[in-house]
């Protein structure tokens, strides 16, 4: 678990400025408000990674999900959004995924289809008619969260899950929502580095909130880099999103995340913004697994 506020700070700005901007280790800590050294030592004890490596690998990482999903623009194109010339980005995007980037966007439908969490699961893409008949459009709110976040495969979502709730389970009411943010695609970045929150809704007036910090406090306890642990909270930007409702198994949620990614965003021209995609659980049987949920994208 990434515990650190500041660390999760530095994670969010990273993803939310790969694009268009110049980012690297000076921006990041600039952000933050600390030295590049002691963020670099408290980044690579939370993470593993330096923040050189980790804002490497997002850029890159970042550029690929736009090759999958918007097929009307060209590499050149996409490359340079992520700060790339076209002959250094052939030559990075060769180096971290072993193929080119045409090659990349030939074969990714194909790679999508294999489930890199159940592997003996059924996963079989949707139409653009079949998908397109569970999508709406919607303006969806703010939501300000209680949550953890993680680095690591999605297949341990149930235990990351219990574990959020044996922690924060006072603070649930008949109004929470419980969203869970990821931010990988798990076709491109390696299953077992992909960032991922377990949330809820909470009020950000209610006075546990500060209870909590205080008894953190008093008990010392600290993160894995040494520094005090707090309840990380976070709002969630709303606006306009894409709303794939998914119903099933979690054993399937790979496929409809990638019947939306390959067939409805890669084939209606709607756009995504550096905004969180997210899952709002609407229904779950704890019993059987089936649930109901909302797969949230941001489009422009």
């Amino acid at each position: 678990m990434i515990e650190n506020q500041i660390i999760n700070r530095a994670i969010d700005f990273i993803f939310s400025h790969a694009s268009k901007e110049e980012i690297n280790v000076k921006t990041v800590a600039d952000y933050c408000g600390y030295s590049k050294f002691y963020l670099e030592r408290l980044f690579k004890a939370e993470t593993g990674e330096s923040i050189y490596s980790f804002i490497k690998r997002c850029k890159i990482e970042l550029s690929a999900f736009r090759l999958k999903i918007e097929k009307d623009r060209s590499i050149t194109e996409i490359g340079s959004d992520y700060g790339y010339s076209a002959s250094n980005y052939a030559t990075l995007f060769r180096n971290h995924f072993e193929k080119t980037p045409a090659q990349f966007r030939k074969d990714i439908v194909e790679h999508s289809f294999f489930h890199p969490f159940f592997y003996g699961a059924e996963n079989k893409l949707e139409t653009y008619e079949e998908c397109a008949k569970k999508i709406r459009i919607e303006m969806l709110p703010d939501f300000f969260v209680l949550y953890e976040r993680r680095k690591g495969n999605y297949h341990q979502l149930e235990d990351d899950w219990c574990s959020f709730m044996n922690h924060y389970g006072d603070f649930y009411t008949s109004e929470s929502i419980f969203i869970e943010c990821t931010k990988n695609d798990p076709s491109i970045t390696d299953p077992d580095e992909c960032i991922y929150d377990v949330c809820m809704t909470v009020d950000p007036n209610d006075p546990r909130l500060k209870n909590v910090v205080q008894k953190t406090a008093a008990a010392g306890i600290t993160s894995r880099a040494g520094v005090l642990a707090l309840p990380n909270t976070m709002t969630i930007k709303g606006g306009k999103f894409a709303i794939y409702r998914y119903e099933g198994y979690p054993q399937q949620i790979y496929s409809a995340y990638q019947s939306f990614f390959c067939r409805w965003l890669a084939e209606n021209g709607n756009r995504v913004d550096n905004r969180m995609g997210f899952d709002i659980y609407r229904r779950i049987d704890k019993d059987t697994l089936y649930m109901e949920l909302d797969i949230c994208i941001p489009i422009v």
